[in-house]
């Protein structure tokens, strides 16, 4: 248990620490805490926390930076969110693939650091289907999801269809087969097929494997923003090895979605710093993340990924705004 003076001194390093990006040294944390203690008391207390694993000291400096085990402490026991200090901001209500994408800017844009999104699993039924002749046997099909959102497949056929042929095909699955799963009107498409003419079951069936693929492959998405702001932060730019690593995390999508997934299972806004568990693979990486609503139930995920010296209360209150954004905006767009 710290007594109050190494709380203090603990503080005002971390806090030194994350501001500068410099080991702090003896004579810098005495002017940072306000505590008018003699550099021998001070490097005592350093060596105390040096001792309880909270600080290091690099090979190159006498100074110390916080370890994975001093920055839980401070987080979770030093760190003061001001209520109301960032800027207004907003998310419009929109399809749930624009908000989402949205989103993941805004968190990217304020932090300067990676947005990070896991979009809402998506429903396997339709709301309404549209095809459009684009040229000879060749057509767009749009599929519009119970919530709103917009998926566009392009389909290649073996017949050249009417326009007027289209018109009859989206109306005949609009009318028969609007909110049912995919699956269920594949089966029923098969045992219909005869009594339909075959050129528009074979376009339903096309549509219907069409609607299927895209809404296979939106599933559980990923949206990532802003990876490219790594390259300026220091602790990453000085070291490619620290921003390999980094970029590797980004495109193993699956990853990401393992690392979200355990962080959206709490309420609220929660904080994983790097090297203090196996959550967050990397010791150089911290995520502040909080899970988002619609209608009061939680369908997703979102954070910022940045480097474990970060500005903790500005991340807190940029997760924590962005995930009431993202809720209002999905549950106002019906």
């Amino acid at each position: 248990m710290l007594d109050d003076r190494s709380k203090l001194l603990m503080k005002a390093l971390v806090e030194r620490y994350i501001a500068d990006g410099q080991p702090v040294g003896s004579r810098t944390l005495s002017k940072a805490s306000g505590l008018e203690l003699s550099p021998a008391t001070i490097r005592n207390v350093m060596s105390d926390l040096e001792d309880l694993g909270l600080i290091v000291s690099p090979h190159t400096s006498a100074g110390r930076i916080p370890t994975a085990r001093g920055y839980r402490l401070f987080v979770d026991t030093m760190l003061t969110v001001q209520q109301g200090t960032m800027p207004a901001h907003s998310l419009a209500p929109d399809q749930p693939q624009r908000v989402i994408s949205n989103a993941a800017n805004l968190l990217s844009n304020l932090s300067q650091f990676v947005g990070v999104v896991i979009a809402p699993r998506r429903t396997s039924a339709f709301r309404h289907i549209e095809f459009l002749r684009l040229s000879e046997k060749r057509l767009l099909v749009i599929i519009v999801s119970p919530d709103g959102d917009v998926q566009n497949r392009v389909i290649y056929t073996e017949v050249d269809y009417a326009q007027s042929q289209l018109v009859e095909g989206a109306n005949f699955l609009n009318t028969h087969y609007a909110g049912l799963e995919i699956e269920e009107v594949r089966k029923r498409l098969q045992n219909e097929v005869d009594s339909l003419r075959s050129e528009i079951a074979t376009l339903m069936q096309a549509a219907v494997h069409a609607s299927s693929e895209a809404i296979s492959e939106s599933q559980d998405e990923v949206v990532i923003s802003g990876e490219r702001n790594l390259l300026s932060v220091s602790d990453f730019s000085s070291d490619m090895g620290h921003l390999r690593r980094a970029f590797d995390l980004f495109e193993q999508k699956a990853q990401l979605m393992r690392l979200l997934d355990v962080t959206g299972q709490a309420e609220g806004v929660r904080i994983f710093i790097g090297g203090e568990s196996q959550v967050v693979p990397f010791e150089d990486l911290s995520i502040v993340s909080s899970p988002y609503e619609v209608d009061g139930k939680v369908v997703g995920t979102l954070g910022v990924i940045g480097p474990t010296r970060m500005a903790y209360d500005r991340m807190i209150q940029i997760v924590d705004i962005t995930s009431k954004l993202v809720s209002n905006a999905l549950s106002h767009h019906k």
